[in-house]
């Protein structure tokens, strides 16, 4: 028997199109995550790919990468990867004796791009130099920092980093840090110490991640073995130099739950597949011990795993617009292009003789749930949240605290702002991946993504206005003429306006007919001839 609620869990499903993991504290859903199977290029995924072109206007070039969407790779992403392909130019040119570039008449383009590439290696470089770096047609190593979402193609840069379970190598980056979230003078200093005493190729940095705090010397060496295995298996498919390619791929949704979740904290690891199941199991072992291993469960049951952790019922909430809050509020949920709107409703919430502390709770009530509604639906950008006004400076200061500290242990990024002069609080958080609504579901074809449709009454309106502009043409004068609409535009027509339409046909002398026809759009007519079919324009 399982203890559905045991502190926190992380519950794992595995299915063939997808996997899905969700992470419980007490039986109440935090934070869900799901993978399917695609050819898209995701954050961490490295490729060697090539310029098309670059846009000194948006200050940015156009890489292949081997996917539908060229990736965006703005010039001050490119500076790391700057110094390395002036190093190939010089190497791959090698350098003309002055003598020998006297008996020239002129220079040749090899040898101004080379003494351009020597000049430019001698100083720091600038984004206004890139142009001079870089060219269409030229190979360079990327990353993927942000997934393809909608129309954009993913974003890329030149500063590779490949994250393992306690340490971030940068293969090119010299430099030794620590997680800006570990506490304590004296355990930075340790962990400073620990990089330090590393076996580390030249020229590599590494930073420390927060998991590390605590951790003993033994696990940074293990965790550095494998990414130095993962940089060399890099450096052999780069030998190959095919471009584009994928050279580095981000390890699935499986291995970043074990890297990013599986500390002390988590009490519980249930899988409902055997393959997972021994690979989770083997991974922890490995990095845990046995102690930590035993955290895994595996889930045989016959009811579905995440319904008999009633996480499918909570799951439905992420996709509604609207969440009820505890004491009768909700929040109103909705996804833009430009932004996120959140709207805070008192909804049945009695009052009490002291309204604005009312208030003041409702609006706390709603900030845990939007702190954790942003995770669960993994939405980004900028987030615009509209509470109910509150009068008190004092109010409005401790609920800016309030979410300040929710948004504190979120994997993305954060930034919030204080309430302003119109009663609304600003934030915005960081977007790697499409929100779950993006990948759940598609554009309606029926409303195009409006969510409206015209109502039966404006439908009547056009009807009425273009039998008028036909009735009128005197080519149609004997023609029998036969509208046919959506079922519910004919049941408006039938009732509320039966009148008018009887006025019509006396004013112009023309007997009219109507069908209904399921398989119409709501917003879709036609006038026909009722003998002929054909259609009346």
């Amino acid at each position: 028997m399982f203890n559905h609620k045991i502190g926190k869990q992380l519950i794992v499903n595995c299915e063939k199109l997808e996997t899905s993991v969700a992470l419980l504290s007490n039986g109440k859903l935090e934070e869900y995550l799901m993978e399917r199977h695609s050819s898209d290029p995701v954050p961490g995924n490295i490729y060697l790919g090539k310029i098309i072109n670059l846009e000194p206007k948006l200050q940015a070039a156009f890489v292949d990468i081997g996917c539908e969407k060229n990736a965006f790779l703005h010039y001050s992403d490119m500076l790391t990867g700057a110094d390395e392909a002036l190093d190939k130019i010089i190497e791959s040119h090698p350098v003309v004796p002055p003598e020998t570039k006297r008996k020239k008449r002129g220079r040749s383009k090899t040898e101004t791009l080379l003494d351009t590439a020597i000049k430019l290696r001698k100083r720091k470089l600038t984004v206004n130099d890139i142009p001079e770096v870089f060219k269409p047609g030229m190979e360079l190593l990327v990353q993927v920092t942000k997934g393809p979402i909608g129309t954009k193609g993913a974003r890329v840069t030149t500063d590779i980093a490949i994250a393992g379970r306690f340490l971030v190598l940068m293969p090119y980056a010299d430099h030794l840090g620590l997680s800006s979230k570990i506490d304590g003078d004296a355990e930075r200093t340790r962990l400073r110490k620990v990089l330090e005493s590393l076996e580390r190729p030249e020229g590599m940095g590494l930073i420390c991640r927060t998991v590390g705090e605590g951790r003993k010397s033994i696990y940074f060496k293990h965790d550095l073995d494998i990414l130095l295995d993962y940089w060399e298996k890099v450096d052999e498919a780069l030998d190959k130099g095919i471009s584009p390619a994928l050279v580095y791929r981000e390890p699935s949704l499986l291995e970043r739950t074990i890297r990013d979740f599986m500390t002390e904290e988590i009490d519980e690891i249930v899988v409902d597949n055997l393959e997972a199941y021994n690979s989770i199991y083997a991974a922890i072992k490995k990095f845990g011990g046995r102690k930590q291993a035993a955290k895994v469960i595996r889930y045989k049951a016959t009811e579905p795993i995440f319904e008999a952790f009633q996480i499918k019922d909570q799951l439905n909430l992420v996709f509604q617009r609207q969440v009820p809050l505890p004491g009768g509020g909700y929040i109103c949920i909705d996804e833009t292009e430009a932004l996120i709107a959140i709207d805070v409703n008192s909804g049945r919430s009695k009052a009490g003789s002291d309204q604005a502390e009312l208030i003041f709770q409702t609006n706390c009530a709603a900030a845990e749930e939007i702190a954790r509604q942003l995770r669960l639906r993994n939405i980004g950008g900028l987030v615009v949240l509209d509470f109910i006004d509150m009068k008190s400076m004092h109010h409005r200061d401790e609920l800016y605290k309030l979410m300040k500290k929710l948004t504190r242990n979120d994997r993305a990024k954060t930034r919030v702002l204080p309430v302003s002069k119109l009663g609304l609080m600003e934030m915005t958080r960081q977007r790697e991946h499409e929100s779950i609504q993006d990948a759940v579901y598609i554009p309606c074809p029926y409303c195009r993504g409006s969510g409206l449709v015209k109502s039966p009454e404006s439908m009547s309106v056009e009807i009425q206005r273009r039998l008028q502009v036909i009735l009128r043409t005197r080519a149609y004068k004997k023609v029998p003429v036969r509208v046919t609409m959506h079922p519910e535009v004919l049941q408006r027509l039938k009732n509320e306006d039966a009148n008018l339409l009887e006025a019509l046909e006396s004013e112009f002398k023309h007997e009219l007919s109507f069908r209904g026809d399921e398989a119409l759009h709501m917003e879709e007519f036609h006038i026909s001839n009722a003998d002929t079919g054909v259609e009346l324009v």
